[in-house]
C-alpha cells in the first residue's frame, strides 16, 4: 500500500477481508445512452490519455486517513483498496434512439466540442445495441429502435444474450450494470414484486408491474453482474431482486444519483439538526432542458422523483424525535422543463428557519450546475465499488454506498441514512474494514498504562 507520506509499503493486518485480483478488463453495461453515460464514458478515456483531471471522483482523487492522525498515513484511496484500474474499463449499453455514443454526446451537449473531437474514435466504437423499452413508462419519448419479444421473459433473455456476446468481444469475466436511463413513471410494490418466484411468473406472464429497468436488473443479475439504480425508480429495491443477488451472492446499490439540488439539501439539512436550528419551510425550484427535465416535465415520471427528492428532509431532520423544531414544517419541489438550459441544471433553494427564543431567519441558495458533470464521477466511483465488492464476496444492498444516492436503499427494518458526512464516515470505514484496518470514530480518548504517571488519561492525537 502506498502512502502520499512515505513510499514504504505496509501490509494489511490478517484480519483483512479476502478480495480476488482485479485482472482484465471490466465491461460497463448503461441502460440508457444519453447525456450522463456518455459524459461518463467520455472523461474516463479523456482521463487515460492523461488529457484531464477526475475531478469529483473519490476513488481517484480522495484520500483516506489510517490510524492515528500522529501516524500521518493517508493513501489515495485507489492505492488503498484493490480497485480496477481506468485503463482496463471496457463501455457497452443500450438505447431507443441507435446511432453511436458520439452521437448521443453530440446531442446531449454536456461536453464542448473539443473535448468531443478528441475522443470521437473511442465513443464510435462503443456497443450501443437496441433496448428494452415500454412506452407506458417513459411517456414523452418516442423510440426508434428497441427490442421485440413474446415475453418480459424473453426480452430478459435477449439482454442475457447480448451480455454474454459482448462481454467474449471484450474479453471480459468481470461487469457492472448502472442504469442511466430516463426516470420511469412512479409504481410501488406489487404481490410480483415480492419474491423471485413471484417476479419469474410475472416476466412469463407480461406483467405489467414489472418495468423495463426491472428487466435490465433481472439479466444482470442472472448473468452475475453486479447492478446500481442512478434513477428514482423501484427497479432492483424490491424484495425479488434483493433475494435474486443473494442467492447470485451480488451487490446491488441504488437509488438515483445524488447530484444537484439533494446534494446541497443532505448537507444544509444536517447543519440545522446538528445546531437545533428549526424549519419552517423548505422550498425547492429547478429548471433544466435536457431529455432528463422533459421526461420529468411528465406527472408520472416527476412523481417518481418527487418521492425521491421529498425523503431526505424527513429522514435527516427526524421530527418524530424533534417535534418542536421538525413536526410541521412545509417542504414543496417544483422540476420545471426548460429547453434553453440544456444540461445547465439551475435550482432555487428559499428555506425558513428559527432560532434561539423562534426569531425567524431565512437561507437562499442559488446553485447553477451542470447535471451529468456531478453525476459522471459519482458512476465512476460506484462502477469500481461495486466490482470490488463483488470480488469481496459482498452480496444484496451495499448501504455503504449510500453517499452516492438521493434514496437510498437499506434493509426492511431500517431508515435510509442521507446526512452526506455520516455517509461518507460509513463508506470509509467500510473500506478500512475490508482491508483490516481500525475504524475512525474520533473519540480519541486512551488511558495509558499505570506505570507512566504522566500519561495516564492524555488524549491521543
Amino acid at each position: 500500500m502506498s502512502t502520499n507520506n512515505s513510499n514504504q509499503k505496509r501490509q494489511a493486518p490478517k484480519s483483512a477481508k479476502k478480495i480476488a485480483n482485479p485482472e482484465g478488463p471490466l465491461t460497463v453495461f448503461t441502460p440508457g445512452i444519453g447525456a450522463v453515460s456518455t459524459t461518463f464514458m467520455a472523461g474516463v478515456e479523456l482521463i487515460r490519455k492523461g488529457l484531464r483531471e477526475p475531478v469529483g471522483s473519490l476513488t481517484q482523487m480522495a484520500t483516506i486517513r489510517l490510524g492515528k492522525r500522529t501516524e500521518k498515513r493517508n493513501p489515495l484511496i485507489k492505492d488503498f483498496v484493490p480497485l480496477a484500474d481506468l485503463g482496463n474499463l471496457r463501455f457497452a449499453g443500450w438505447d431507443i434512439f441507435g446511432g453511436t455514443a458520439f452521437d448521443a454526446a453530440s446531442k446531449a451537449g454536456v461536453l464542448g466540442r473539443d473535448d468531443l473531437e478528441l475522443v470521437r474514435p473511442f465513443l464510435s466504437s462503443v456497443d450501443v445495441m437496441p433496448a428494452v423499452f415500454e412506452q407506458k413508462y417513459v411517456k414523452r419519448l418516442k423510440p426508434k429502435i428497441v427490442k421485440k419479444g413474446k415475453s418480459k421473459m424473453d426480452l430478459a433473455e435477449q439482454l442475457r444474450e447480448d451480455i454474454r456476446a459482448t462481454m467474449r468481444r471484450h474479453g471480459s469475466k468481470r461487469a457492472v450494470m448502472a442504469w442511466c436511463g430516463s426516470t420511469e413513471v412512479y409504481i410501488e410494490e406489487q404481490e410480483v414484486h415480492r419474491n423471485l418466484k413471484n417476479f419469474e411468473k410475472g416476466l412469463a406472464k407480461n406483467d405489467p408491474h414489472i418495468a423495463p429497468s426491472m428487466i435490465y436488473a433481472y439479466a444482470a443479475l442472472k448473468e452475475g453482474i453486479p447492478f446500481a439504480n442512478g434513477a428514482p425508480n423501484l427497479t432492483v429495491d424490491v424484495p425479488a431482486m434483493n433475494e435474486l443477488s443473494k442467492m447470485q451472492k451480488l451487490p446491488i446499490a441504488g437509488k438515483d444519483f445524488k447530484t444537484g439540488q439533494t446534494l446541497l439539501k443532505t448537507v444544509l439539512a444536517p447543519m440545522l439538526k446538528a445546531r437545533m436550528l428549526g424549519l419552517n419551510g423548505w422550498f425547492s425550484a429547478n429548471i433544466l432542458g435536457n431529455q432528463d427535465g422533459e421526461v420529468l416535465d411528465e406527472p408520472g415520471s416527476f412523481k417518481t422523483k418527487e418521492v425521491s427528492k421529498l425523503s431526505v428532509l424527513e429522514h435527516i431532520l427526524q421530527p418524530n424525535l424533534y417535534p418542536d423544531l421538525y413536526s410541521d414544517y412545509y417542504h414543496k419541489i417544483r422540476i420545471n422543463y426548460y429547453p434553453p438550459r440544456g444540461d445547465d441544471k439551475e435550482s432555487w433553494d428559499n428555506i425558513d428557519i428559527f432560532g434561539w427564543l423562534g426569531y425567524p431567519m431565512q437561507i437562499k441558495v442559488n446553485f447553477l450546475c451542470r447535471d451529468s458533470i456531478l453525476a459522471a464521477p459519482v458512476l465512476l466511483d460506484l462502477v469500481l465499488f461495486l466490482d470490488l465488492a463483488k470480488r469481496a464476496g459482498l452480496s444484496g444492498i451495499q448501504e455503504w454506498l449510500s453517499f452516492y444516492f438521493k434514496s437510498p436503499m437499506c434493509a426492511p427494518d431500517l431508515y435510509p441514512e442521507h446526512d452526506l458526512f455520516i455517509q461518507m464516515t460509513k463508506l470509509k470505514n467500510y473500506l478500512r474494514f475490508l482491508m483490516g484496518e481500525e475504524l475512525i470514530t474520533h473519540l480519541g480518548v486512551e488511558y495509558y498504562s499505570e506505570d507512566s504517571a504522566t500519561s495516564k488519561g492524555r488524549r491521543r492525537p
